[in-house]
């Protein structure tokens, strides 16, 4: 009997070891798939938003802070690798730190990791934010959705896939809103701006990719050297509805984006949209550690009004 008792022990103890691997290679593996490298371009707008409603911290922003780590950026990128595998399949990207390649087998636990992540979240916001703020949270999730959902499908739409991706600057809106403070729309509409621009700026590199699949992006409509006038001009924007708010943002912004768009000019080539993309992901840090500082200290010192 004691024998019988230690063997069941010790089997129940490896199950329990294996099931703890399982689910810790689930998470690690949705962990993975939502791309942790890029959620500053969640969270930074939604920090900067909170930041902008007079405060350095508010409990009342933590939900959305939370939401916007891996909740919504699977709801974002599990969402574009299941409906763009065939893509992903011939992309030497994918498969690294830069996105996931995901197999026909992994749709279900994608699936079901988004609504079992974010459903909980959007009940909350429904039931305690300001109408105002829920209604810019849905638009949000519906445009990302949107992006890669047939029949929408933005990413196929040219000029739509990239004007879709302006929802990136939407936590300066709701962010505010669920805090019941004012949105400072020029950095909202500035955000909006560069986001446009980021985003064709970066699919320079998959054109390739995307021609052989047959998906027409704004990328793959205008071609490298035209994309340096299209996001050229959504930059500028930028930069001068940031020069409202604050000078050296707007210095910075004009900067960065007026060195990657010289670097592409001079080479507009998928490969060099390629060798830039590294940059172009640091651009959000720099240009948001610079906003980042000054308002903090603004805020500290009791100048921010």
């Amino acid at each position: 009997m004691a024998r019988r008792t230690c063997i069941d022990t010790r089997v129940w103890y490896r199950s329990v070891r294996t099931g703890r691997w399982y689910i810790g290679g689930v998470i690690s593996r949705l962990f993975h798939i939502a791309r942790p490298v890029l959620w500053i371009n969640t969270l930074g707008p939604a920090t900067v938003g909170m930041w902008l409603s007079g405060s350095l911290w508010r409990w009342e922003a933590l939900p959305i802070l939370i939401w916007l780590t891996l909740p919504f950026n699977l709801l974002i990128y599990g969402t574009n690798d299941v409906f763009d595998q065939e893509t992903d399949a011939k992309n030497p990207r994918k498969g690294t730190l830069e996105g996931a390649r995901i197999s026909p087998g992994e749709e279900r636990l994608i699936w079901f990791g988004v609504l079992l992540t974010n459903l909980p979240f959007v009940a909350y916001f429904v039931l305690f934010l300001p109408p105002a703020a829920v209604i810019w949270i849905l638009l949000y999730a519906l445009l990302f959705a949107g992006y890669s959902v047939p029949p929408a499908r933005f990413k196929a739409r040219p000029y739509l896939d990239s004007l879709s991706n302006a929802a990136y600057a939407f936590p300066l809106v709701f962010v505010p809103l669920a805090l019941y403070a004012p949105v400072v729309w020029p950095a909202a509409l500035g955000l909006m701006a560069w986001s446009a621009a980021k985003h064709t700026f970066d699919a320079v590199q998959d054109v390739d990719e995307d021609r052989r699949v047959r998906i027409e992006t704004t990328a793959v409509r205008l071609g490298p050297k035209r994309v340096v006038l299209w996001s050229g001009t959504f930059w500028a924007l930028a930069t001068a509805c940031f020069a409202l708010v604050n000078v050296p943002v707007a210095l910075v912004n004009a900067a960065i984006a007026g060195s990657l768009l010289y670097a592409l000019w001079r080479d507009p080539t998928p490969e060099t949209g390629h060798r830039l993309y590294g940059f172009s992901i640091a651009f959000p840090y720099v240009a948001g550690t610079v906003a980042g500082v000054q308002l903090v200290a603004a805020l500290s010192l009791a100048m921010y009004p």
